[in-house]
């Protein structure tokens, strides 16, 4: 694979136990309406959609940077039988983008505006266009960073020296954390218990055989008719969550001691004042502000035993951005040489970018692989291959990011 090597490729063993092996495993996941997911997942289309715009007008992908980001809180009066909302939240929308090429202009901020809207009313079901106030903080990018983009053909240069890591696989731990949080906002929960809000946040605990769920997710008001009727609605959702993740252990083949609580901060007694109930689905609309970088990691996840890159992914360009594209590419090289290379149990994979070389030629390229069985220095070599492969064919992977195939939160 990839001809003569002019890559500095190391690997070597990851000199300690694998996740699933270890005592003690915690794993956590913002779900679709917390407020740092909803800043990821709109960041993210906005670059998307910008990518599209670009490649249409002038057929490459021209700077931007759409990664700074606060939805501000809203506030709301919570009432049985459905609340109002008091005051909008606030969208700001910042960082940089490309205006203008080639005597043509560009409508970054309708883009990006308009992008929001729409992922609003596809993920968040009681929310209305009047729930969110906009502010586009969006500027031209430094001359240095959009040269970049005119200095050459093809593969870009990196705009930064970052570095990244990813993993696989997942353990059961994190499959379990991310799959709980994905069915409780599935269309078919939503359709079976519409009363369920979007803001539903999971954290798990494995303690050696004992496997702990931690779920926050609001009760949309307006099903809610009194303080019993909540408790009575909870104690149903409770039942299903209960029974998914038994079923999910049982079709996995995983003995387990399992246990879920939910909205542990409820209080009979107290009204609305005890329950945890939403207007919208988000706490975004009263309680809590979201910021980009702030949620999952690029895996889904937000893993405390992992080692995990430090630069947030979402909104930043799918070209140059090493801060993205490494980000990525790490969690999917990793998942590649597990697959592709036998006896590799868990592989780890480190990238570090040289700011103004190309993002195919990192300054570091380094595999630490855990293996079933045999040596590292037997597979070392099919580690290699596969790592300068993925290299090799990078700008693939950038215009799938470009085309948001690859999720990034």
């Amino acid at each position: 694979m990839g001809g003569v090597k002019l890559r500095n490729i190391t690997v070597e063993k990851f000199r300690a136990a694998s996740a699933p092996e270890q005592h003690l495993e915690i794993v956590e996941r913002k779900g679709l309406g917390h407020p740092d997911s909803i800043c990821d997942a709109i960041m993210d289309r906005i670059s998307v959609n910008l990518c599209t715009e670009y490649l249409e007008k002038f057929d490459a992908i021209l700077h931007h940077n759409i990664d700074k980001c606060l939805l501000v809180a809203g506030e709301t009066a919570g009432i049985f039988g459905g609340g109002v909302v008091v005051n909008p939240m606030l969208l700001v929308i910042g960082d940089r983008a490309t205006f203008k090429a080639e005597d043509t202009e560009i409508d970054v901020a309708n883009i990006a505006v308009d992008t929001a809207r729409s992922w609003f009313d596809e993920n968040l079901r009681f929310m209305k266009q009047d729930f969110v106030e906009y502010q586009v903080e969006l500027k031209p990018g430094s001359a240095e960073l959009t040269d970049i983009f005119r200095r050459q053909k093809g593969i870009l240069g990196s705009n930064d020296t970052s570095a990244a890591v990813g993993y696989a696989p997942l353990s059961f731990t994190e499959h379990a954390v991310m799959d709980m949080e994905k069915h409780l906002n599935s269309a078919e929960f939503k359709e079976e218990y519409p009363e369920s809000g979007e803001d539903v946040k999971v954290m798990g605990i494995r303690r050696g055989n004992k496997l702990d769920l931690t779920i926050a997710m609001p009760l949309i008001d307006s099903f809610v008719d009194s303080e019993q009727h909540y408790f009575n609605m909870k104690g149903d959702l409770f039942g299903a969550m209960n029974g998914f993740l038994a079923n999910y252990m049982e079709s996995n083949g995983v003995e387990m001691n399992a246990s879920v609580s939910f909205n542990n901060l409820d209080i009979p007694g107290r009204g609305m004042q005890g329950i945890y109930t939403s207007v919208t689905g988000t706490s975004a609309e009263d309680a809590d502000c979201g910021q980009v970088g702030r949620g999952n990691r690029v895996n889904g996840i937000i893993p405390l035993n992992r080692p995990v890159s430090s630069e947030a992914a979402a909104g930043k360009n799918p070209v140059s951005h090493v801060g993205k594209i490494y980000n990525v590419l790490s969690h999917y090289i990793a998942g590649r040489i597990v697959d592709k290379v036998p006896d590799v149990k868990e592989a780890y994979v480190w990238l570090l970018s040289d700011i103004g070389v190309a993002i195919d030629k990192p300054k570091v390229a380094a595999a630490q692989v855990i293996m079933e069985k045999g040596s590292v220095d037997s597979v070392a070599k099919e580690v290699e291959d596969v790592i300068d492969f993925e290299l090799e064919h990078i700008q693939d992977f950038c215009m799938q990011l470009a085309r948001g195939m690859m999720p990034v939160c």
